[in-house]
């Protein structure tokens, strides 16, 4: 049960990161976003 709430919340933080990825005109802030995407995703595969 926790580990779903876990993925839950996980991919609600991913949804607004990407979400903020495409909405954001400086290249920086883009650029975090596109590696923070990274280890969301594995996060929520659960692979370390």
């Amino acid at each position: 049960m926790i580990t779903l709430i876990y993925r839950l919340l996980l991919v609600m933080i991913l949804f607004f990161v990407v979400w903020n990825l495409f909405d954001e005109e400086d290249i920086f802030k883009q650029a975090n976003a596109a590696m923070l995407i990274i280890p969301l995703i594995l996060r929520i595969l659960m692979i370390k």
